[in-house]
Protein backbone atom coordinates (compact mmCIF):
# COMPACT_ATOMS: atom_id res chain seq x y z
CA UNK A 1 0.00 0.00 0.00
CA UNK A 2 1.10 3.57 -0.38
CA UNK A 3 2.82 5.47 2.41
CA UNK A 4 -0.16 7.85 2.76
CA UNK A 5 -2.62 4.97 3.25
CA UNK A 6 -0.35 3.33 5.80
CA UNK A 7 0.09 6.62 7.69
CA UNK A 8 -3.69 7.12 7.70
CA UNK A 9 -4.23 3.61 9.15
CA UNK A 10 -1.55 4.25 11.81
CA UNK A 11 -3.14 7.57 12.76
CA UNK A 12 -6.58 5.93 12.99
CA UNK A 13 -5.17 3.28 15.34
CA UNK A 14 -3.30 5.90 17.40
CA UNK A 15 0.04 4.24 16.68
CA UNK A 16 3.20 5.06 14.72
CA UNK A 17 4.30 3.96 11.26
CA UNK A 18 7.87 2.65 11.67
CA UNK A 19 10.22 1.63 8.84
CA UNK A 20 11.61 -1.79 9.79
CA UNK A 21 13.67 -2.33 6.62
CA UNK A 22 14.10 1.03 4.88
CA UNK A 23 16.62 -0.27 2.30
CA UNK A 24 14.27 -3.01 1.05
CA UNK A 25 12.41 -2.51 -2.22
CA UNK A 26 9.65 -1.50 -1.39
CA UNK A 27 10.48 -0.35 2.18
CA UNK A 28 8.97 -2.53 4.92
CA UNK A 29 6.96 -0.67 7.57
CA UNK A 30 4.98 -1.69 10.66
CA UNK A 31 2.22 0.02 12.57
CA UNK A 32 3.42 -0.14 16.18
CA UNK A 33 3.94 1.95 19.28
CA UNK A 34 7.38 3.46 18.58
CA UNK A 35 8.37 4.06 22.20
CA UNK A 36 7.58 0.43 23.05
CA UNK A 37 9.60 -0.70 20.00
CA UNK A 38 12.64 1.38 21.08
CA UNK A 39 12.37 0.02 24.63
CA UNK A 40 12.33 -3.59 23.39
CA UNK A 41 15.32 -2.92 21.10
CA UNK A 42 17.33 -1.50 24.02
CA UNK A 43 16.39 -4.50 26.18
CA UNK A 44 17.59 -6.91 23.45
CA UNK A 45 20.90 -5.02 23.13
CA UNK A 46 21.38 -4.99 26.89
CA UNK A 47 20.67 -8.74 27.08
CA UNK A 48 23.15 -9.43 24.26
CA UNK A 49 25.85 -7.40 26.04
CA UNK A 50 25.19 -9.22 29.30
CA UNK A 51 25.54 -12.66 27.68
CA UNK A 52 28.72 -11.63 25.86
CA UNK A 53 31.88 -12.90 27.55
CA UNK A 54 35.38 -11.68 26.91
CA UNK A 55 38.18 -14.24 26.83
CA UNK A 56 41.29 -13.22 28.71
CA UNK A 57 44.78 -14.50 27.99
CA UNK A 58 46.53 -15.63 31.15
CA UNK A 59 50.29 -16.15 31.05
CA UNK A 60 52.34 -18.92 32.65
CA UNK A 61 56.07 -18.14 32.73
CA UNK A 62 58.75 -20.76 33.15
CA UNK A 63 62.50 -21.10 32.81
CA UNK A 64 64.20 -23.84 30.77
CA UNK A 65 65.61 -25.56 33.87
CA UNK A 66 62.33 -25.94 35.78
CA UNK A 67 61.91 -28.94 38.09
CA UNK A 68 59.08 -31.48 37.60
CA UNK A 69 57.18 -30.46 40.76
CA UNK A 70 57.35 -26.80 39.74
CA UNK A 71 56.15 -27.77 36.27
CA UNK A 72 53.21 -29.67 37.79
CA UNK A 73 52.31 -26.59 39.86
CA UNK A 74 52.31 -24.47 36.69
CA UNK A 75 50.15 -27.09 34.94
CA UNK A 76 47.66 -26.89 37.84
CA UNK A 77 47.49 -23.10 37.54
CA UNK A 78 46.97 -23.36 33.78
CA UNK A 79 44.22 -25.95 34.35
CA UNK A 80 42.37 -23.49 36.63
CA UNK A 81 42.64 -20.73 34.02
CA UNK A 82 41.36 -23.02 31.26
CA UNK A 83 38.42 -24.24 33.37
CA UNK A 84 37.35 -20.62 33.86
CA UNK A 85 37.24 -20.24 30.05
CA UNK A 86 40.43 -18.23 29.56
CA UNK A 87 43.22 -18.89 27.07
CA UNK A 88 46.69 -19.64 28.43
CA UNK A 89 49.97 -18.34 27.05
CA UNK A 90 52.84 -20.58 28.16
CA UNK A 91 56.22 -18.89 27.83
CA UNK A 92 59.78 -19.89 28.60
CA UNK A 93 62.33 -17.11 29.03
CA UNK A 94 65.91 -17.80 27.98
CA UNK A 95 68.75 -15.89 29.62
CA UNK A 96 72.41 -15.76 28.70
CA UNK A 97 73.85 -19.12 27.70
CA UNK A 98 70.38 -20.72 27.76
CA UNK A 99 69.82 -19.16 24.30
CA UNK A 100 72.22 -21.76 22.85
CA UNK A 101 69.92 -24.62 23.96
CA UNK A 102 66.46 -23.41 23.00
CA UNK A 103 65.68 -26.63 21.13
CA UNK A 104 65.91 -28.59 24.41
CA UNK A 105 62.84 -26.77 25.75
CA UNK A 106 60.46 -27.78 22.97
CA UNK A 107 59.84 -31.23 24.56
CA UNK A 108 59.01 -29.45 27.83
CA UNK A 109 56.35 -27.41 26.02
CA UNK A 110 54.97 -30.55 24.37
CA UNK A 111 54.87 -32.26 27.79
CA UNK A 112 53.02 -29.24 29.24
CA UNK A 113 50.41 -29.49 26.47
CA UNK A 114 50.15 -33.28 26.89
CA UNK A 115 49.42 -32.92 30.62
CA UNK A 116 46.52 -30.59 29.76
CA UNK A 117 45.33 -32.50 26.68
CA UNK A 118 42.17 -33.69 28.49
CA UNK A 119 40.78 -30.13 28.73
CA UNK A 120 42.90 -28.07 26.30
CA UNK A 121 44.09 -27.95 22.72
CA UNK A 122 47.17 -26.21 21.37
CA UNK A 123 45.95 -22.98 19.79
CA UNK A 124 49.40 -21.92 18.54
CA UNK A 125 52.33 -24.36 18.68
CA UNK A 126 55.62 -23.45 20.44
CA UNK A 127 57.49 -20.72 18.60
CA UNK A 128 60.59 -18.66 19.36
CA UNK A 129 60.02 -14.92 19.62
CA UNK A 130 63.22 -13.17 20.67
CA UNK A 131 64.25 -14.53 24.08
CA UNK A 132 60.90 -16.23 24.65
CA UNK A 133 59.41 -19.48 23.41
CA UNK A 134 55.62 -19.14 23.50
CA UNK A 135 52.68 -21.48 23.04
CA UNK A 136 48.96 -20.77 23.34
CA UNK A 137 46.44 -23.21 24.79
CA UNK A 138 42.65 -22.92 24.48
CA UNK A 139 39.84 -24.82 26.16
CA UNK A 140 38.43 -27.81 24.24
CA UNK A 141 34.97 -27.18 22.85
Amino acid sequence: MSAREAQAKADAAGLDLVKIAPKAQPPVCKIIDYSKYKYEQSRKEKEARRKQRSVEIKEIRMSPNIDTNDLNTKVGAARKFLEKGNKVKVSIRFRGREMAHTQDSRPMMDDFAAKLSDIAVVDKPPKMEGRFMTMFLAEKK
